[in-house]
């Protein structure tokens, strides 16, 4: 556009793009409430039924991606909708969701990336309590973390799935910044680093480069290491902005984490289980029989029927030496034909089988 040649000029041409964005705001608050009552009107129609569908929110989120010509990117897009749909869910019922705590982890930005902020949050101490609140009744649904792409799985949190009554919902994939937090405004003042064991793991490089003969403490999470750091002199902890921001500490260093993509992947839980979305994923866990080929015997009627597996985690059960449960991911949902004959195989071959959860795999924004 060529530039006004005077200022009545230069504030015409200001007055024409204002005059067009006060007229789409117009049109804009018009249609974001039509929609709402739309969503008013389906929550009544469902008498207080599931309130948050899992399924239906990804299949919005996958074609407004997919749709979306800019300038704004996809993850402003998706950022905006997300918070949209939260308001309109609160319209017919708040929900509580649970994580694990203090307030400033990771697991809190987990349960924002995924239902808005127009929740209730709760946090807990331990996974374990996280869980048995939903199971309980107490809260509605839980976002635990179940694995890092650096370091591996959540131990604790595949141990409890095996005996839970809750069912997967959705995952949530968060891209993990790591920062180091403190008082201080300098590296060289600071003697001590507190932070999750996970967390000192995933920088364990940057550590050994930059602070070498610090000591390293680990504590219970995140929060509670920029906790301690915000109430001690010479200290940092290692964690993410949101912590920083509450405890109002500055950040030192960011991006320390050692590897690049470093992301964390978290189950939301609950009582009920999303129907197919059309793009989802299938969490399942299973013991095999002691003895030679078990483990190719129980895989096979995956491969048999075309079924995709995406992971295979094992972990070591709690009531035998040397017995092990193994953790599967395969692509689809358990009402797929596939699926549903494979997994009756499986079911006649393993000793133990249990379906954690079919749910709409998450929402890529790339």
């Amino acid at each position: 556009m060529a530039k006004p040649s005077s200022l009545s000029q230069y504030e015409e041409s200001i007055k024409i793009h204002r005059d067009a964005i006060d007229a789409i705001d117009g049109a804009l608050l018009r249609l974001l409430n039509e929609r709402a009552q739309h969503a008013l009107e389906i929550g009544r129609v469902k008498n207080e039924q599931m309130v948050w569908r899992p399924e239906r929110e990804a299949q919005v989120l996958q074609r407004i991606i997919k749709d979306n010509t800019g300038p704004l990117d996809n993850e402003t897009i998706t950022y905006l909708y997300r918070q949209f749909m939260s308001a309109c869910r609160a319209l017919e019922k708040k929900l509580s969701v649970a994580y694990l705590g203090p307030a400033g982890t990771f697991s809190e930005l987990a349960v924002s990336r995924q239902f808005g902020i127009f929740v209730d949050t709760i946090s807990f101490a331990s996974v374990e309590e996280v869980m048995r609140s939903v199971e309980k009744k107490q809260s509605d649904f839980a976002v635990v973390p179940i694995e890092n792409s650096t370091e591996g799985a959540i131990g604790q949190t595949h141990d409890l799935m095996i005996d839970t009554t809750l069912t997967i919902c959705a995952e949530v994939k968060l891209r993990i910044q790591q920062n180091l937090i403190a008082q201080a405004s300098s590296l060289e003042t600071i003697k001590k680093v507190f932070s999750h064991p996970q967390s000192l793991a995933q920088c364990a490089q940057w550590l050994s480069r930059h602070l070498p003969n610090t000591q390293c403490v680990p504590v219970a999470s995140n929060a509670e290491a920029a906790r301690l750091a915000s109430e001690e002199e010479n200290t940092a902890a290692i964690a993410g902005e949101n912590a920083a921001a509450r405890y109002h500490l500055s950040i030192i260093a960011s991006h320390i984490e050692d590897m690049p993509n470093n992301t964390t992947r978290f189950w939301v839980l609950g009582r009920d289980s999303p129907v197919p979305s059309g793009r989802d994923l299938t969490s399942l866990v299973m013991s095999a029989p002691n003895q030679s080929g078990a483990m190719y015997t129980l895989l096979a009627p995956l491969a048999k029927h075309s079924v995709s597996m995406t992971r295979l985690e094992s972990r070591p059960a709690r009531q035998g030496l040397w017995e092990y449960y193994f953790f599967v991911d395969i692509e689809g949902h358990c009402d797929d034909a596939p699926i549903k004959v494979a997994l009756k195989e499986l079911k006649a071959l393993a000793p133990f089988l249990k379906v954690l959860g079919s749910y709409p795999a998450a929402v890529s924004e790339q």
